[in-house]
């Protein structure tokens, strides 16, 4: 199916999904850019752009949209074991306490999400509610993304403006930023998202990563911050 000829209700599912709004917590996670920030390494709107921007690039794009593009596929077919390695691969992967924690508070949010809507019948809710230790984000949105009906590439893009709307927030208030300041690093992400979301649609499991040294230190580091906006 092609993003053109999406049907209304699945456009509208995923804009709901991608929402800041959604009661996930999304908006309470900073990601590293409160400690980036704290650091000196980010300052102004040309330093908060380029953070923003290598991150969805070398994080975002090479870890958590190849995951929800390989559970996507893999809900689909109600394929558990997939779910499961894929699950377990999020959690390992993640470089502090801060960022896993996130990954599964924001997965666990999402399953009382769906539970208290149309979901509640899906079986496959009940595989992902089952996931241990707790079922992570990228995995939970594939499983919300794939009932709406649309395709992967959608169900991409809307994950990644969901994330690039809560970071571009965030640096409004940590560096801080004014709002028109927010609008132009936000163009500058929607202006990367697709061909973003096209390398990782394309992603084996061979090539999925998770390695970003200075995003792990800094948020690290942000553990123990003295003085903190920000969840992580």
């Amino acid at each position: 199916m092609s993003t053109a000829a999406l049907p209304a209700p699945a456009l509208l599912q995923l804009i709901w999904l991608a929402s800041p709004a959604l009661p996930v917590g999304g908006f309470s996670y900073s990601e590293g850019l409160e400690a980036a920030v704290d650091a000196g390494l980010v300052t102004n709107e040309a330093t908060a752009r380029s953070w923003l921007l290598d991150q969805l690039a070398l994080a975002l794009g090479r870890a958590d949209l190849p995951v929800l593009a390989q559970a996507f596929a893999a809900w689909q077919s109600h394929d558990g074991i997939r779910i499961a390695e894929l699950n377990d691969w999020v959690r390992h992967t993640r470089e502090s306490q801060e960022l896993r924690q996130q990954a599964e508070q924001m997965g666990r949010s999402l399953v009382e999400w769906l539970r208290n809507g149309a979901a509640r019948d899906d079986p496959r809710l009940a595989t992902l509610a089952a996931l241990q230790p707790a079922p992570t984000w990228p995995v939970a949105f594939a499983l919300a993304a794939a009932r709406s009906g649309a395709p992967a590439d959608a169900a991409l893009q809307a994950h990644a403006f969901g994330w690039a709307e809560n970071m571009v927030q965030a640096a409004l208030k940590a560096v801080p930023l004014g709002q028109s300041a927010g609008q132009r690093i936000l163009q500058s992400l929607l202006e990367r998202i697709p061909a973003v979301v096209e390398a990782a649609l394309a992603c084996t499991d061979d090539q999925r990563q998770a390695f970003t040294p200075m995003l792990a230190i800094l948020s690290a580091r942000h553990e123990t911050q003295y003085s903190r906006l920000f969840r992580s």
